[in-house]
């Protein structure tokens, strides 16, 4: 779908649109900038790499992928399958490597016209660094940690729901999940209990076992950072409303972990920082400018969602959080055409 979106966009470059200027006769043309590289993670290495290079070759340009350590075979085979079809040499590149090396050396490379980085605010910071001195322009992509503000006029099972799944999906390795879900005090007892109960009947198991509703994080060094996460959190003084931890799965190893959630001062570390695992936190507020005020104490601003049965608060509040995106009685929605990016340290 992203591809053939762009594809029907292609038309659009190389065309001229006039501008109404007073006295003179002026029009702007768009052409294709060149070289454009892009650095992905790990966590959606196929999607991604659609969202970003199909613009680009649409409108005419040329890329260079450089994928995640975890995941570089997903970019060769992308490459190699364009490679079949007829997509020309030197059209669609991939670099393999870490980020040290292959990351540092494509940032830093003063040929690219373009740059797009999608990872951690630390390492973007160092990206959007590199192409500073080589005024190369950049788009960064970076973390998370979306509220999810739910109103008393919900209905509290349904939304309680569609959170659980938002925060399961990809084991919660997604940037811009709902991490913190701030719920309204006189729902809150029954939200929390209806979560609870529906994460307990998460089936965590092996990604090829169709009765799996969970599969493991990428590898051992997030398995570790979501359950140190968690003995943080509980150390800085949150309540562990459901304890996760580490989880078997019957004839398999992996790194499994149990969907977690968390509760109590939005300045504990757990509700600052971004996790990047199934682990939610919760807090109360009693009215709609508390809640607003809670939603953007963050030093991040990727989406949010506001969860409510009256249009006119929700597009209020909408407009009043701090992020790129917001959503309406849903999260994570991505139609095609629809902007989506960052503010403040998610992005930019």
């Amino acid at each position: 779908d992203t591809l053939r979106y762009f594809v029907k966009l292609s038309g659009q470059v190389k065309q001229r649109t006039k501008l109404e200027v007073e006295g003179h006769e002026a029009w702007t043309y768009k052409q294709p900038w060149g070289a454009c590289a892009f650095i992905f993670p790990w966590n959606f290495p196929i999607l991604l790499i659609g969202w970003g290079i199909s613009p680009a070759l649409a409108a005419g340009n040329t890329v260079v992928i450089k994928p995640a350590e975890d995941t570089s075979l997903s970019a060769i085979y992308l490459a190699e399958l364009a490679k079949e079809i007829g997509v020309p040499d030197g059209v669609i590149n991939v670099v393999t490597g870490r980020g040290a090396t292959a990351g540092a050396a494509l940032s830093n490379n003063p040929k690219i016209k373009r740059m797009s980085f999608t990872g951690s605010p630390e390492v973007g910071r160092m990206v959007g660094e590199a192409c500073g001195r080589n005024l190369v322009p950049v788009k960064l992509e970076l973390g998370g940690k979306g509220a999810a503000v739910v109103f008393n006029d919900v209905d509290v099972q349904a939304t309680a729901e569609a959170l659980v799944g938002a925060i399961t999906f990809h084991s919660g390795q997604v940037c811009c999940d709902a991490t913190r879900w701030l719920v309204q005090s006189d729902i809150y007892d029954e939200f929390v209990g209806y979560c609870v109960e529906r994460l307990k009947q998460i089936r965590v198991g092996h990604p090829l076992d169709p009765d799996s509703q969970m599969g493991p994080v990428v590898n051992p060094k997030q398995r570790q950072r979501v359950l140190g996460y968690l003995e943080k959190g509980k150390a800085d003084g949150a309540e562990c409303v459901l304890e996760g931890g580490p989880a078997q799965v019957d004839g398999f190893t992996g790194n499994y972990v149990k969907p977690a959630l968390l509760a109590g001062s939005l300045d504990n570390v757990a509700a600052r920082e971004e996790i990047f695992g199934p682990v939610a936190y919760l807090a109360r507020f009693k009215d709609e400018a508390e809640a607003i005020e809670m939603a953007n104490s963050t030093d991040y601003g990727l989406a949010n969602s506001v969860w409510t049965q009256d249009p006119i608060r929700a597009a209020r509040m909408a407009e009043s959080m701090v992020a790129g995106n917001s959503w309406i009685n849903a999260h994570n929605v991505f139609p095609q055409g629809v902007p989506y990016g960052g503010v403040n340290k998610s992005g930019l």
